[in-house]
C-alpha cells in the first residue's frame, strides 16, 4: 500500500534537492493561427496562415527541468543549442524556469532542435495540432562538443544528489548521447554509485548499465522485435522488462499510460496503479513529467514504489494541461495524492 501522507511530507524537502539534466534539450514553439484571417499569398495563389500568438517553451531535457522547477528542485541544465534565434529562445525558456544554464554548451556547428507545432482553431473553440515542422540535426556531434558535454558533467558532479539523462532520438549518434558519451556515462554510473543515476531513452535503453531506466511499453517492446507480445501484454511487458533490467543492473520503470507503471526491482516486480484522469487530455510530456516525479522522489528518500506514484500523480496533472507542455506543482500534486490515496478518479 503507497503511503500518501509520507510521499508528501518528503515534498517538504523539494527545495533542497540538486539534479543534474544532461541531454537532449529541444524548443518546442506553437504557432496558433485562426482561419479566420488566412489570405491567399500574392506570389502563389495558396492560402497564407496568418500567425496571431506563439508560445515556446523548453523541451525534452527542458520539459523535465520545467517540471522539477514547478516542485521546487534545483536544476543543472547540460546540453547543446545552436548559436541562432531557437537557441536564443530556448535559453530564455530555462531562465526563466530558473535553471542553472552555466554548463550548457552552444555551437555554431548544429542548429538546436525545435519542434514547430502550428495549432488551427477549430469551430468549437479547441485548437487542432497541424503537421509539425521539425528542426533537426543530421550529423552527430563532433568529437570535441563530445568531450565538452562529458567535461561539463564531470565539473558538477560533485554538486548533485542525481542526473537525468534525456536520450531523445530514435537514430543512432544524432542526439547529445552518441555510442561514445554512453560509453562515458556508463563509466560514470559504475564509478559513483552514490549518486542517483537515470536514463530515460527511447531507442536504446538496453544499452546503458549501473543505472536506473525508464522507458514506455512501446518502447520496451521495440526493444526487442523478436518477442512475441503486444505492448498491452502485461506477460509479454514483464518479460522484456526483466530481461532488459538484467542487462542494465538496475531498478527498471515502464511507464503504460492509463494502466500505470511497472517497477522492477532484482526479481521482484510490483505494478503501480495510474491516476484515472476523465475528459481530454494532451500526452505530450507525459513521460518527461514522470520521470521528474521518480528522480525527485528518489532524491527525496522515497522508495521506488513511491517515486512511481509520485510520477503517476505529476503526469496525471500535465495531460490534463492541453496545448502546452505542462508543469505541475507541489500544491497540485499534494491535492492529487489524496485524491490517488482515495483511488478517486479527476
Amino acid at each position: 500500500m503507497i503511503d500518501g501522507e509520507n510521499i508528501i511530507r518528503a515534498l517538504a524537502g523539494t527545495g533542497q534537492a540538486r539534479i543534474v539534466v544532461f541531454g537532449d534539450y529541444t524548443l518546442d514553439k506553437y504557432l496558433y493561427i485562426d482561419p479566420a484571417r488566412d489570405e491567399p499569398s500574392v506570389e502563389t495563389g495558396l492560402t497564407a496562415y496568418q500567425v496571431h500568438e506563439k508560445r515556446m517553451y523548453a523541451g525534452c531535457g527542458g520539459t523535465i527541468t520545467n517540471n522539477l522547477r514547478a516542485l521546487g528542485a534545483q536544476v543543472i541544465s547540460i546540453g547543446l543549442m545552436g548559436e541562432d534565434g531557437e537557441g536564443y529562445e530556448l535559453q530564455r525558456c530555462l531562465d526563466a524556469v530558473g535553471a542553472d544554464t552555466a554548463s550548457m554548451v552552444r555551437t555554431r556547428e548544429l542548429c538546436t532542435c525545435t519542434y514547430t507545432k502550428p495549432m488551427r482553431l477549430q469551430p468549437d473553440g479547441s485548437w487542432q495540432e497541424m503537421n509539425r515542422l521539425d528542426f533537426r540535426n543530421f550529423a552527430p556531434p563532433s568529437m570535441e562538443l563530445q568531450q565538452r558535454l562529458l567535461e561539463r558533467l564531470e565539473e558538477r558532479l560533485g554538486e548533485a544528489d542525481a542526473v537525468i539523462l534525456i536520450d531523445q532520438f530514435c537514430q543512432r549518434n544524432l542526439g547529445v548521447i552518441t555510442d561514445y558519451v554512453r560509453d562515458r556515462l556508463n563509466e560514470l554510473a559504475q564509478a559513483h554509485p552514490e549518486k542517483i543515476f537515470y536514463v530515460d531513452s527511447r531507442a536504446f535503453s538496453g544499452e546503458f548499465r549501473n543505472m536506473i531506466v525508464k522507458c514506455n511499453n512501446l518502447e520496451l517492446m521495440a526493444s526487442a522485435p523478436e518477442e512475441a507480445g503486444s505492448p498491452e501484454d502485461p506477460q509479454a511487458l514483464l518479460r522484456q522488462a526483466q530481461l532488459l533490467r538484467s542487462r542494465t543492473g538496475n531498478t527498471f520503470f515502464v511507464t503504460r499510460g492509463s494502466q500505470g507503471m511497472l517497477v522492477l526491482q532484482d526479481e521482484a516486480a510490483i505494478s503501480v496503479p495510474a491516476v484515472h484522469v476523465t475528459g481530454p487530455i494532451d500526452i505530450v510530456g507525459a513521460g518527461d513529467a514522470s520521470s521528474a516525479g521518480i528522480v525527485l522522489g528518489l532524491t527525496l528518500g522515497l522508495t521506488e514504489e513511491e517515486a512511481a506514484a509520485l510520477g503517476c500523480c505529476i503526469s496525471s496533472i500535465t495531460i490534463q494541461q492541453l496545448g502546452v507542455t505542462g508543469s505541475a506543482s507541489v500544491p497540485q500534486v499534494v491535492e492529487r495524492l489524496r485524491i490517488y490515496q482515495e483511488g478517486k478518479s479527476v
